[in-house]
């Protein structure tokens, strides 16, 4: 009987090798984000629990390092301001925190992408499309079906799975495969 660190591992590499049908998506989300940082645009990033987390992690790489030693690139968090967090979801409601930021900060071309296992959180739905009505380029890291987030990316990567974990896990996978492009663009 395999244990269960096995059966999390095989999972794993199931969904890993079902994604490989989407590199091609992939490989052009990232050349469009790396594209529009060395553009001097910034990239944002959002997310709910531990998709904020992954936003987090991904904007961090970018301001610091992946692994080169590269100059910053612009990057913004936007679950990370807890003031302009309790600020907005106040005032305006929970399902507006991104939204709102991204009406404030976002400008064509920016890039702003999203991390959601569901697709169906209505701050990121909100987020999106505040986005599109700033010719902000959206990007949806997705799971499950997509959900609604799904129609309103430019660039939409779903994880073919129903697991949260899993889907956590490949989130992780991506973003860290956006940073290394990224610093492969800047140093061939």
């Amino acid at each position: 009987m395999p244990s269960l660190f096995q059966t999390h591992a095989e999972e794993l590499v199931q969904v890993v090798q079902a994604l490989q049908s989407q590199a091609a998506a992939i490989d052009a989300l990232v050349q469009e984000i790396a594209a529009a940082l060395y553009a001097g645009h910034t990239l944002y990033a959002c997310g709910n629990g531990g998709s904020a987390t992954d936003a987090m992690h991904l904007t961090q790489e970018l301001i610091g390092r992946y692994r080169s030693n590269r100059p910053p690139l612009p990057a913004v968090c936007l679950n990370s301001d807890g003031g302009a967090m309790t600020c907005i979801a106040n005032d305006f409601g929970y399902d507006q925190v991104f939204a709102r930021q991204i009406s404030a900060l976002g400008q064509a071309g920016d890039v702003l992408v999203c991390f959601s296992t569901s697709g169906q959180s209505p701050n990121i739905l909100a987020a999106m499309q505040a986005a599109r009505a700033r010719n902000v380029i959206t990007v949806a890291l997705l799971g499950k079906d997509g959900g609604a987030a799904r129609p309103l990316a430019d660039h939409a990567i779903i994880v073919p799975s129903y697991t949260t974990a899993r889907i956590q896990e490949v989130h992780t996978l991506l973003l860290h495969c956006i940073c290394e492009q990224i610093e492969q663009a800047y140093h061939p």
